[in-house]
C-alpha cells in the first residue's frame, strides 16, 4: 500500500518512523524546504515541553536517546513576582520527576532525519497540497516547478492547525470544524547566555505572572532561554517604540531588563501568534484518508501537551492498525472513537491551565493547595495523584485524568478547608 502524510512536522515525521516498522510504503509531502538546511522561522518556536507521553512514543521505536539528548529537564516552576524574592514550585511531590525543554525545531530536524532513514519512507519538499479527492486518494502539490498530480491508497492529515488536508475536506463537505481563537496572542523574546552559564536556573520553567497576562521561559542548550510572552489581543500594538517598551518592562517585568540585551529588537521584529482550539468533526473519510494531531484536534500550548498529545495519536493509531490488522477502513475509524474524548479532555485542562499560570500560581492559596497536594500524594502513594502528575507523568488516558482529578479534588477541598480553619484558629489564639 502507498501511504501519503501531508506535512512532515512532528506528527508526521513520527508517523512515517512508525508506518516504516510495518513495512508499508510512505511519503511525506512538506510545503517548505528541508527545515534541516535553512534557518528556523524567527519568533514562532514556543519551545516543547515533552513529558512522558512524549517519551513513550519515543521509547516504542528506539529514538528516545537521540532525539532527547539535547533536552533540558525541568522540575518545576519558578515564579517571578513583580517585587519580592523567586518561589520555586517543584512539579512532583517527589522533586524527582521533569518536563523536558526542547526547541521544536531542533525536535523536529531529529525525527525527519530519522524519517527519512527509515526503509520504504521517502520525503518530498516544497509540496503543497492544493486539491484533493479524499474518496479517491488523489492529490495535487503546488511545487517551484508547476502543479503536480499523484494517488495514495491512504492519505493522513498531520499538517497542524492550519491543515491544508482539512480545508480540502471542508471544501469537499465532509468535516465541520470549529475553531475557538483564544483573545490572546504570543510574542518571543530571549535571553542570551550570561557568560559562559544560564542567565536564570536551567532546572525550571519560569513564569511571570501578571494576572491578565503573563511571560513563560524554557531554557535551551546554548545557554539561552526562549521567552514567550502571553498577553490579551492588541496588548501588543500599545508599545511602538524603544522608549515605551523599556518603560513597561521595567515596570511589569523588572528582572528581565538586565538578562534580555535584544528585548526591543525582538519585540519590534518578531511577529503576533494567534492561539485558538481546533474542534474537528470527523477526523476520517472513506476510511482512506485522516486528520492526526493539530490537524484534528489543535489545542492552546499553556499545559505543554500539544505534541505530547499528537505524538500519543500516533501511538494509538499504530495500535488500531495492529488490533484491526492492518485494515486502514476499520482502523481510522477506532482511532478516532478511542482518541476523541481524550483530546477533547485535554483542550479543556489546556485552557483551565492557562488561567492557572496567569493568575494563580502566586497566590498563597495555591502554594497551600499544592502543598496539601504533594502530602497527600506522599501519604497515599499511587492512590493520590495530582492532574499536573496524571498529565505530564503518566499515560493515563487524558479523559480518565479529568474524572480521577473531580474526584480528588473533593477530598483536596475537605484538606484545604480544614487547613484554612485550622489557621484561623491559630491566629484567633495569638490575638487572645
Amino acid at each position: 500500500m502507498k501511504i501519503a502524510i501531508v506535512g512532515a512536522g512532528l506528527t508526521g515525521s513520527l508517523l512515517a518512523c512508525f508506518l516504516a516498522r510495518r513495512g508499508l510504503d510512505v511519503t511525506l509531502y512538506e510545503r517548505r524546504p528541508d527545515p534541516r538546511t535553512g534557518a528556523a522561522e524567527r519568533g514562532r518556536s514556543i519551545n516543547l515541553a515533552i513529558s512522558e507521553r512524549g517519551l513513550d512514543a519515543l521509547r516504542r521505536i528506539g529514538l528516545v536517546d537521540q532525539v532527547m539528548a539535547d533536552a533540558l529537564p525541568m522540575k518545576g516552576r519558578m515564579i517571578h513576582p513583580v517585587d519580592g524574592p523567586l518561589d520555586f514550585q517543584q512539579y512532583s511531590a517527589d522533586g524527582d520527576r521533569a518536563i523536558n525543554s526542547i526547541r521544536r525545531g531542533a525536535l523536529n530536524n531529529a525525527l525527519l532525519s530519522a524519517a527519512a532513514a527509515a526503509p520504504g519512507v521517502s520525503v518530498v519538499f516544497e509540496h503543497r497540497l492544493v486539491e484533493l479527492d479524499s474518496a479517491a486518494g488523489r492529490m495535487v502539490f503546488a511545487t517551484p516547478s508547476g502543479k503536480v498530480a499523484t494517488e495514495a491508497d491512504v492519505v493522513l492529515g498531520a499538517d497542524g492547525a492550519g491543515s491544508a488536508v482539512r480545508e480540502q475536506l471542508l471544501a469537499e463537505g465532509i468535516v465541520a470544524e470549529d475553531v475557538d481563537f483564544l483573545d490572546y496572542g504570543y510574542k518571543e523574546l530571549s535571553i542570551p547566555a550570561a557568560g559562559e552559564d544560564f542567565a536564570l536556573d536551567p532546572g525550571a520553567l519560569h513564569i511571570w505572572p501578571r494576572g491578565t497576562s503573563m511571560m513563560i521561559a524554557l531554557p535551551n542548550p546554548d545557554k539561552s532561554f526562549t521567552c514567550t510572552l502571553f498577553w490579551p489581543a492588541g496588548s501588543f500594538d500599545a508599545l511602538t517604540d524603544a522608549a515605551g517598551i523599556e518603560a513597561h518592562f521595567r515596570e511589569h517585568y523588572p528582572d528581565l531588563l538586565p538578562l534580555a540585551p535584544d528585548l526591543v529588537g525582538d519585540y519590534l521584529n518578531n511577529p503576533v501568534g494567534v492561539l485558538g482550539t481546533v474542534h474537528t468533526l470527523p477526523w476520517q473519510a472513506h476510511g482512506r484518508t485522516a486528520l492526526i494531531g493539530d490537524a484534528a484536534h489543535a489545542i492552546v500550548p499553556f499545559y505543554g501537551q500539544g505534541a505530547n498529545c499528537a505524538f500519543e495519536d500516533v501511538v494509538e493509531l499504530d495500535r488500531c492498525l495492529g488490533d484491526t490488522g492492518g485494515s486502514w477502513a476499520r482502523a481510522l475509524p477506532l482511532f478516532e472513537a478511542r482518541r476523541r474524548e481524550n483530546t477533547e479532555a485535554i483542550a479543556e485542562m489546556a485552557l483551565a491551565n492557562f488561567v492557572e499560570m496567569r493568575d494563580k500560581v502566586a497566590s498563597p492559596v495555591f502554594r497551600l493547595t499544592k502543598r496539601i497536594e504533594h502530602a497527600l500524594e506522599r501519604a497515599f502513594p499511587g492512590q493520590y495523584v495530582s492532574r499536573y502528575e496524571l498529565v505530564s507523568f503518566s499515560t493515563t488516558p487524558y479523559a480518565e485524568v479529568q474524572q480521577r482529578v473531580r474526584r480528588q479534588h473533593q477530598v483536596l477541598g475537605v484538606g484545604v478547608a480544614f487547613a484554612a480553619g485550622l489557621a484561623a484558629g491559630l491566629v484567633r489564639r495569638r490575638r487572645r
